[in-house]
Parts: C-alpha cells; sequence; structure tokens
C-alpha cells in the first residue's frame, strides 16, 4: 500500500523529490517503490522530463484503480478507527464558500467534542466541480443541488433563498421587491457556479438574457464590486449573511430558491467518520445559519 501512496504523492507534486520530502521517505526510497511496483506490473508507470514527473499512458490507464484501492483502503481503516472508538479518520468534503463559512466552523466543533482526532479536508468548488470530485473519489460527500446531479444520491438540507444584491444608489435597492425584467440591461456580476445556476433559468423563465459581465468565484469580490457601482447580482441569502459591505439586498420576481443538499456516491460505503458527520448535519439542519 505504501507504494501506491507514494506514486498517489508523486502523481500529485509532479516530482519525486517532493514526494519523498512529504512523506518523510529519501528519494532513493521513493525511487525503489515505483521501480518496484512497475516491475509487478511489467510496465513503467511514470516518466521524469524537464517539465516534471508524469504518468505514462499505461500508467494513466491503471491510475484510477490505483486511486480506488487506496479509497478502499481508507475507508477500511476508518472502519477500524470506528472499531476502535473512532479514534482516528479523515472526512474529505466537497464544499462552497458560504457553507464553509458559515455551516462548517459550528459543526466542527461539535463533531470534535465526540471525535477529537478526526481530520477534516476541505476541497472547495462549484455545483458542477463538487459532483466530479464526488464522483472521481476525491471526496467523500459533497455540497450539490439535486437537478444538477441525478447520477447521485442526495439528501435535502434545506432549500435557500437567492436575492438580488444591488449598490444603494440603484433605482430598486428601497424596493420591496425587484422583477428581474427590470435587471435586463444592467451588468451582471454572476457567481460562478459551474453549469448549473439557478439566477440564469429564472432569469430565462421570464424570456430575459441578463447582460452577463463578470463570472468570479469569489463571493466577498462581488459584493466589493457591486458596493464599487459595477454592476449588480443575485446571491443566497447564506453568503449574504453578516456581510460587511453597502450594498442593499431584495427578493425577486420571480422569487429564486436554490436547494442545497448533501451528494455522495453510496453512504454506507464512507468512511464511518464521514457518515457520522453527515448524521450530524442533518440533525442539526434546522438550525444551521
Amino acid at each position: 500500500m505504501n507504494r501506491l501512496l507514494a506514486l498517489e504523492k508523486i502523481v500529485e507534486l509532479g516530482s519525486f523529490t517532493k514526494a519523498a520530502k512529504s512523506l518523510g521517505y529519501t528519494q532513493s526510497a521513493i525511487s525503489q517503490m515505483i521501480t518496484s511496483l512497475e516491475s509487478e506490473q511489467g510496465f513503467q508507470l511514470v516518466t521524469r522530463s524537464r517539465n516534471g514527473t508524469q504518468l505514462t499512458a499505461e500508467g494513466a490507464q491503471l491510475y484510477p484503480l490505483i486511486e480506488q484501492t487506496l479509497r478502499q483502503y481508507q475507508a477500511m481503516q476508518a472502519k477500524a478507527d470506528s472499531i476502535r472508538g473512532l479514534d482516528g479518520g479523515v472526512i474529505r468534503i466537497g464544499t462552497i464558500s458560504s457553507v464553509t463559512r458559515h455551516w462548517l466552523p459550528k459543526l466542527i466543533v461539535e463533531f470534535e467534542q465526540q471525535y477529537p482526532n478526526v481530520q477534516f479536508i476541505f476541497h472547495q468548488g462549484d455545483y458542477t466541480s463538487i459532483p466530479t470530485m464526488i464522483r472521481n473519489g476525491e471526496v467523500d460527500f459533497g455540497i450539490v443541488t439535486p437537478p444538477a446531479v441525478p447520477d447521485l444520491q442526495t439528501v435535502v438540507v434545506r432549500p435557500e433563498r437567492m436575492l438580488a444584491v444591488l449598490n444603494p444608489n440603484h433605482p430598486y435597492a428601497n424596493a420591496d421587491v425587484v422583477p428581474l425584467t427590470a435587471l435586463a440591461a444592467d451588468p451582471y456580476i454572476m457567481v460562478e457556479q459551474g453549469d448549473y445556476s439557478e439566477p440564469l433559468n429564472a432569469f430565462h423563465s421570464v424570456g430575459v438574457t441578463p447582460n452577463l459581465k463578470f463570472k468570479i468565484h469569489d463571493d466577498y469580490a462581488i459584493m466589493t464590486m457591486i458596493e464599487a457601482g459595477l454592476g449588480f447580482s443575485i446571491m443566497s441569502d447564506l453568503i449574504l449573511s453578516r456581510m460587511p459591505f453597502a450594498i442593499n439586498s431584495l427578493p425577486t420576481e420571480p422569487a429564486i430558491t436554490m436547494t442545497l443538499a448533501l451528494g455522495y456516491k453510496d453512504k454506507d460505503s464512507l468512511p464511518i467518520a464521514s457518515q457520522r458527520f453527515i448524521d450530524l448535519l442533518l440533525a442539526r439542519r434546522d438550525t444551521l445559519a
């Protein structure tokens, strides 16, 4: 198993030297591991060049199975940890920035009171990249929106209201509601969410194509730009909580809602630590803010 872990680290870092340093081996030991693995398989797995270390064509075909083996090994280790009282384990979550900021910290504090030795790894993404991470086994589970992932198991956490976010000088800034048709000509600063977008679907439902000016991942950068008068956005109410910007937010007509859910391939096959954390999150979903 150490040889597979060594190969994974080499592929991740693109260097035998960096992989050896990361894993605490000498470079010679890492090289011997890979040579032994290649000898066992009967072909070369990696090649070195000026541009770093890369998988060979044969290695690239085998590598998904190697990753699957490593994930299964980690699941076995996590199960053993659960038998010993969940003394360890790793929880790998695909998450979006608003959930990372507002939901996960308080949940982790509570979880660590019972399981203090569990490690968390967050992979930040969007509604396209997170499902890909789940399918590839990079994360155990992640935040998804069900309509975008028909091939995954999902459980709804809760629907999130989406609001128009306007500069205070916008004509509708102090209105009770803003029609999407009234925003059609304004510069739209879109939250980069991958291939699936509830706001775009809502605009199209009323026969409007918004004036898309910017697509940005960073929520705070978008709010800074709105504050500067560069345009408007449609953002989750969760993102807007406790925000320190001089901007106004209000409902749209028609209203826009995005359903936030947990997605995974098969809950029963997840590491026990991840199963327990999912159970906690769902038990607390009505109190998340």
